[in-house]
């Protein structure tokens, strides 16, 4: 297995471990929301898909079919998107509220970002 693979799948796990902390926090009205965790809000439960795509993609980077390899770009990609996509749900100011971000939020972005650049530079024998 390749440095870029391990790497990778380190990556992974904290895009999984992520999901379980505080991603924002209104404190107006007492509220934490995680990944697993939206009490309150109607953000749904986006941590769930982000532990599906994290764990599809890490096994993935242990296959070593070509084709299979070849798939994790579209994981990988999809797993970058959702959880930006979560960093602008979470962070946005709604009817005059701001929510604190927590830090686990922008690290969910930076690993699946990493995955991602992995997944770029990983070498697959023909």
């Amino acid at each position: 297995m390749s440095k870029t693979s391990v790497i990778g799948i380190l990556a992974v796990v904290v895009v999984i471990i992520c999901a379980f902390f505080p991603w924002a926090a209104i404190e107006s009205r007492h509220l934490v929301f995680t990944g697993l965790n939206t009490t309150g809000s109607s953000y749904g439960e986006p941590g769930k898909l982000n532990i599906f795509l994290g764990v599809a993609a890490a096994l993935i980077f242990l296959s070593k079919n070509k084709w299979v390899a070849r798939m994790n770009l579209f994981v990988a990609g999809f797993l970058l998107a959702w959880t930006f996509r979560n960093m602008l749900l979470f962070s946005r100011c709604e009817a005059g509220i701001c929510p604190q971000t927590g830090i686990a939020l922008y690290v969910s972005v930076a690993a699946a970002a990493v995955v991602f650049v992995c997944v770029l530079f990983t070498r697959t024998r023909p």
